[in-house]
């Protein structure tokens, strides 16, 4: 069990990566349209949109963390 919830953890923390690299490309894409004031674009929602998903992967990394220090301390 405790095997398994760390490559769930290391999932879960290659998920969070995975979504801000991925968050932070898009979000340099846009700076220059977003700067001459053209409002948001389609791929600045879709940076929001990566963010967000890195807080719920975070989410989840944090509650697998959890539940391994619990199954840790059982032993």
């Amino acid at each position: 069990m405790q095997t398994f919830l760390v490559i769930l953890l290391f999932a879960a923390m290659l998920a969070v990566l995975v979504a801000l690299i991925r968050g932070l490309v898009i979000f340099l894409k846009n700076a220059g349209a977003e700067a001459r004031g053209e409002g948001p674009s389609t791929s600045a929602l879709k940076s929001n949109q990566a963010m967000q998903q890195r807080v719920i992967f975070q989410g989840v990394a944090i509650v697998i963390l959890v539940l391994l220090m619990l199954v840790a301390g059982k032993h």
